[in-house]
């Protein structure tokens, strides 16, 4: 059969070229009807001004499903001759635009790349042409690569517990926040997590940050027993994992108004804290949906008025015991780190303190 032409979709003004328009990204459910690319790229432009204000001037990775969200389709985890059709791409695609802008950020093996920067909502309507369906920005701007302007508290659901524990834990959260003089804005993670974001000035570098993250889950388990910063899965528990290496460098959290991979096409939905205890269903949140809310007001609509000082929580990673904890596997190993051993593979004389097995 002959390939169908291409469509056009308006992006704030600038006509977008989108291939295969037809192409089902997510097939319908029980709830929602089936989804084509060009609706994806419609729905990015219906939610410029919520999805602009998460990306713009961000060094910006790409989560590209081109074949669809289907039974089987793997996302890529970056193993060696892995084979996917579902991959993160941190690097500028060939054939981008020339309005689509870059800077040079440096991963943690110290590898320089050219990352996009979205500065206009044209920008995500190419990447939905690029099969692209969530966007990962970094928590810094172009204009200072290395100095985060964005805390992010991840409140993770583990085996035994549901998007309501997690959206209960975030509500204590918002409490702690407030006691230290800090405003932090809710939105769902598309899925059964919760995520609360707080601005900060863009004074500190990724392991100050990282280590704030640490001090107010800390702090967050003394208040609440469903609440753990274990880092190891078999320790945490039926319990509410704080996230705190989300803000090491080049780890990304979904931004909101992006699209998740999951059957109905869920949103990363920001919320207000008023109407979050009266969430029940996370996926009510969807590519149909959001936008006619969006249209009412955005909920993060103040989230740049205020910056804030990482001094009280940093006081929290200094006057709470517990010292540093493990970074992510695919990072260096940093100073003052415990060994990389699973607890229940680890005997403490057969292993020395950088995780080498002795004898």
């Amino acid at each position: 059969m002959p390939k169908p032409p291409a469509a056009e979709v308006d992006a704030g003004g600038r006509a977008v070229r989108v291939s295969s328009p037809d192409r089902v990204i997510y097939e319908a459910t029980e709830t929602t009807p089936e989804v084509t690319k060009l609706m994806v790229a419609q729905y990015f432009a219906r939610v410029d001004d919520g999805l602009m204000r998460a990306l713009r001037d961000r060094p910006t990775a790409l989560e590209r499903w081109p074949a669809g969200v289907r039974p089987g389709i793997k996302l890529a985890t970056g193993r060696p001759n892995e084979k996917a059709d579902a991959f993160y791409q941190k690097r500028v695609p060939k054939g981008a635009p020339d309005y689509l802008e870059s800077v040079e950020i440096t991963f943690p093996s110290g590898r320089p790349a050219e990352e996009i920067v979205p500065t206009e909502i044209a920008v995500p309507v190419w990447c939905a042409h690029m099969g692209t369906l969530t966007f990962h920005p970094w928590p810094v701007r172009r204009s200072d690569v290395d100095r985060p302007d964005e805390l992010r508290i991840d409140l993770d659901p583990q085996p035994g517990t549901t998007f309501g524990d997690a959206v209960r834990v975030a509500g204590v959260a918002r409490e702690l926040l407030e006691e230290l003089g800090i405003r932090g804005y809710v939105k769902t993670s598309g899925n059964r997590g919760v995520h609360v974001y707080v601005r900060i000035r863009p004074e500190w570098e990724f392991a100050d940050v990282r280590h704030a993250a640490i001090g107010f889950g800390r702090a967050l388990e003394r208040r609440d027993d469903q609440v753990t910063t274990a880092w190891w899965k078999e320790e945490r528990g039926e319990r509410i994992f704080v996230d705190f290496n989300q803000n090491t460098r080049d780890r990304t959290i979904a931004s909101a108004y992006s699209l998740r991979p999951i059957p109905g096409a869920p949103v990363s939905t920001p919320l207000t804290w008023e109407e979050l205890p009266e969430v029940t269903d996370p996926s009510v949140f969807n590519l149909f949906t959001v936008p006619d809310r969006l249209a009412d007001g955005d909920p993060w609509a103040t989230i740049d008025d205020e910056a804030f000082s990482l001094e009280p929580l940093l006081r929290l990673w200094e006057e709470l015991p517990g010292g540093e904890l493990n970074y992510p596997p695919d990072h260096p190993k940093m100073p003052g780190e415990p060994p990389r051993v699973q607890p229940s593979k680890k005997v403490a004389e057969h292993w020395d303190e950088d995780g080498n097995r002795l004898g």
